[in-house]
C-alpha cells in the first residue's frame, strides 16, 4: 500500500515539474487548452436556450391543474397524510400453522 502512494506521489511530481517547465519556456501553447476547459464549463454551466431542460408546450389551464392537483396528492400520501386514494387489492391473509398452541399436532414429524 505503501508502494503505491510513493509511486502516485513520484508522478504527481513529475508532472508539476513538467508544467512548471512548460509553462516557464512556452506558455503561450497552454492558453489554447485553459479556454477550451473554460469554455467547457462555462456551457455545462450555463447552456444555452435550446439545450435548457423544459416543457416544449405550454399545457393549458386544466392540464395544469390537473398536474399540480396530482402532485400535491402525491405529496400528501407519501407523507402518510390522509386524503390519498388507496386501492384496494383482492388479497387476504391465510393464517399459518406455525405458532399456534394446538396439542394434538406434533411440532416434529
Amino acid at each position: 500500500m505503501r508502494r503505491h502512494a510513493i509511486i502516485f506521489w513520484t508522478v504527481m511530481l513529475l508532472a508539476a515539474a513538467g508544467l512548471v517547465n512548460s509553462l516557464m519556456y512556452n506558455w503561450v501553447s497552454l492558453i489554447i487548452p485553459v479556454a477550451l476547459l473554460v469554455l467547457v464549463y462555462v456551457l455545462y454551466k450555463y447552456p444555452p436556450k435550446r439545450y435548457r431542460k423544459g416543457p416544449k408546450i405550454k399545457p393549458s389551464a386544466k392540464t395544469a391543474a390537473k398536474m399540480a392537483a396530482s402532485q400535491r396528492r402525491s405529496s400528501a400520501a407519501s407523507q402518510g397524510l390522509p386524503g390519498g386514494k388507496r386501492k384496494s387489492y383482492p388479497f387476504q391473509v391465510i393464517d399459518g400453522q406455525k405458532g399456534k398452541n394446538d396439542d394434538d399436532i406434533p411440532k416434529f414429524h
